[in-house]
């Protein structure tokens, strides 16, 4: 991989607060342990990936967290910022300015969506960030789930796109090429937002994962 930083944009797994729409269908302290099991493998991969820097753009108090504590010692490996902005897509641009501004790099950024993610599939994608301007990955539902831009001010436009629709992806799309940037399609990856997608993204998971592990049964 070309030098990046991988960017996690992370939220403490706190029942109640995490994966609403999943805890709909099982409940709120299920869906916080699922939620915690995909973060905890998606770091996994992050941490193997080569990348020149990994940071986390955290929000919620891990203190209150499903495996908090495990969650808080994985994030010794990495920049941790603190999620700053109103609406998600605030956050998600502002995010993308932080881990440049502390790393100095193109940024790479990943939710915790995708718990099947791998430390290759990471790299792939930063090797095509080294050949455009920004790379993106649409997920089966519609959104995205990897975003890299070369320059952070490009993500800006992140902030006028509407997130957690079906239309997500062909927007941010859409607002990438409207800054003049060079877009490269990379892999498409379903993501857990329901019940529903529980069984695609196992699949995709290899069985000793956690997320594996915390969603037999579902």
């Amino acid at each position: 991989m070309k030098p990046v930083a991988v960017l996690v944009i992370a939220k403490a797994p706190v029942p109640g607060l995490a994966k609403t729409r999943l805890a709909a269908g099982i409940g709120a302290e299920a869906a916080a342990e699922i939620a915690a099991a995909a973060l905890l493998d998606t770091l996994d991969a992050v941490a193997l990936a080569a990348a020149a820097a990994r940071v986390v753009a955290l929000t919620g108090d891990l203190e209150r967290a499903c495996r908090g504590h495990e969650i808080r010692d994985r994030l010794d490996d990495f920049i941790v910022v603190p999620q700053r902005g109103g609406g998600f897509a605030e956050r998600l641009a502002n995010a993308h300015a932080d881990a440049a501004a502390a790393t100095g790099l193109p940024v790479l950024q990943i939710g915790m969506d995708t718990p099947q993610v791998t430390a290759a599939l990471l790299d792939e994608c930063g090797s095509a960030l080294s050949e455009a301007d920004a790379v993106l990955g649409m997920a089966c539902d519609g959104g995205w789930w990897v975003l890299g831009v070369r320059d952070s001010r490009t993500a800006a436009c992140l902030a006028d796109v509407e997130m957690s629709t079906s239309r997500t992806g062909t927007e941010t799309l859409a607002a990438l090429r409207d800054t003049g940037a060079t877009v490269t399609l990379v892999a498409e990856l379903a993501d857990v937002d329901t019940v529903d997608d529980v069984d695609e993204v196992r699949r995709a998971c290899v069985p000793s994962s956690r997320f594996a592990r915390a969603t037999r049964g579902f």
